[in-house]
């Protein structure tokens, strides 16, 4: 069973907690796009871990994790999550980790480029994590890249290297800075060569697996309303998160995905910026916020929050064409009240109840339904019978507009704190 974990809105819906829980059924898993501009964060009994690049498979013993093709690696980062993680006694090994031949690698000028554009742009800034990602991402696609495999194969790096600067340098030097050449090349020297023993071709790897029955599960970041394509951009990723990239970008491009596992928090979150039309504001957003500790895992920025928004969510989880739902954080509305639900957006006085095109969700306005709190704990929770009337109410409530069925729900940050839902029991 090959399955894909995958984010139905703007990210940070609990994806590295998931696949943490349910990677113990599975004897691969697959990171297939993105750098280190996201974290997932897990608590399990060794601890809690932020992970930006490694695939959150990591934390189990039994499973072989593969960075993809589809990746661009910060080698520098990657050295210290690494460490981290070996000093909290998670082992890493070439026996537990592969990373693909054709990853790229994200240089330490694409990082320099990323915080000069953002400073430009001031008040029409992205919102990027200033970690490179754009672009890298952009060198990619104009085929001016090192990728990991150059570390072991290639007999002219540094003359590869050298050419790149070159030619970045003409863009540098409209910033009034420059680059030189021996860092990156030093740079690539120091922090290359303690991961050249993990770098394999993952097609051939990955093939092997599936001979061999292997469970393969499939790892994005982000959501998919911030795909490079499906998402609002240009306050988007520039990846391809959605799950139909997964086959792609894990560096297998004949592997079949069997089942898509969206992941959608009880509220809604967003990082950034861009149009959130659910997003609450003073007191009320300040409370959710501390309530749900929504705070990047990558960069400690505040998110914005919101209550759950059903034209996004329907939109994301058509996009990653989800057969299943989990939804996370419901505990965290625990604190509250009334809780707010967006069911639709009004633009120019009409009614929408489909995601619109981007440009216009600027001048969109929420469609806004109270439920009733239920006021008590459920983090104890081990059953939807368990949960008490108000949390089965909000549940009904959703599963009732979503266009894919809830199978599972988390009422907690720790990886015991959940329960799956039953047939027929949400209606």
């Amino acid at each position: 069973m090959n399955t894909a974990i995958v984010g139905i809105n703007w990210g940070d819906e609990g994806k590295g907690r998931m696949v943490d829980l349910l990677s113990d059924n599975f004897d691969i898993v697959v990171r297939y796009q993105g750098g280190n501009n996201a974290g997932h964060t897990v608590i399990n009994d060794k601890g809690k871990f932020i992970l930006n690049l490694l695939p959150s498979g990591i934390l189990r013993e039994n499973v072989v994790c593969v960075m993809g093709a589809g990746m661009v690696i910060d080698l520098k980062h990657l050295s210290e999550e690494v460490k981290r993680l070996r000093e909290g006694g998670i082992n890493i090994s070439p026996r537990n980790l592969v990373i693909s031949d054709r990853a790229v690698v994200c240089m330490p000028y694409n990082v320099r480029q990323d915080c000069l554009e953002e400073d430009r742009l001031q008040g029409k800034k992205f919102g990027s994590t200033r970690r490179g990602i754009g672009p890298i991402y952009s060198d990619k696609y104009m085929k001016k890249v090192v990728h990991t495999g150059d570390l072991i194969y290639s007999t002219k790096l540094e003359e590869k290297v050298r050419d790149l600067v070159e030619w970045k340098n003409l863009l540098f030097k409209g910033y009034g800075e420059e680059i030189n050449a021996d860092e990156m090349i030093d740079y690539l020297k120091v922090y290359g060569k303690e991961f050249v023993p993990y770098i394999r071709d993952t097609n051939k790897f990955l093939i092997e697996a599936q001979k061999q029955k292997k469970n393969i599960m499939f790892e994005a970041q982000l959501g998919a309303l911030k795909d490079i394509d499906f998402g609002i951009n240009p306050y988007t990723s520039s990846s391809n998160v959605i799950a139909a990239y997964a086959p792609i970008g894990c560096g297998c491009p004949s592997i079949k995905i069997d089942e898509v596992l969206g992941i959608v928090k009880a509220y809604s979150s967003a990082v950034g910026e861009g149009p959130f039309v659910s997003e609450l504001f003073g007191a009320e957003g300040d409370f959710l916020r501390e309530a749900g500790g929504e705070y990047g895992a990558a960069t400690g920025r505040p998110r914005r929050v919101g209550g759950f928004d059903f034209p996004a969510t329907r939109y994301g989880i058509e996009m990653q064409n989800a057969t299943k739902i989990a939804i996370t954080k419901i505990d965290v509305l625990s604190a509250l009240d009334k809780i707010p639900v967006c069911v639709a957006y009004e633009f120019e006085g009409k009614r929408l109840d489909e995601f619109p095109y981007p440009d216009i969700l600027d001048d969109c306005k929420p469609i806004v339904e109270y439920l009733d709190g239920w006021k008590c704990d459920i983090s104890s929770c081990k059953s939807f019978e368990a949960l008490p009337e108000k949390a089965k109410d909000y549940l009904r409530f959703l599963q009732k507009g979503l266009n894919a069925p809830i199978s599972v729900v988390s009422v907690g940050p720790d990886r015991e704190q959940y329960f799956y839902i039953k047939d027929n029991e949400l209606k």
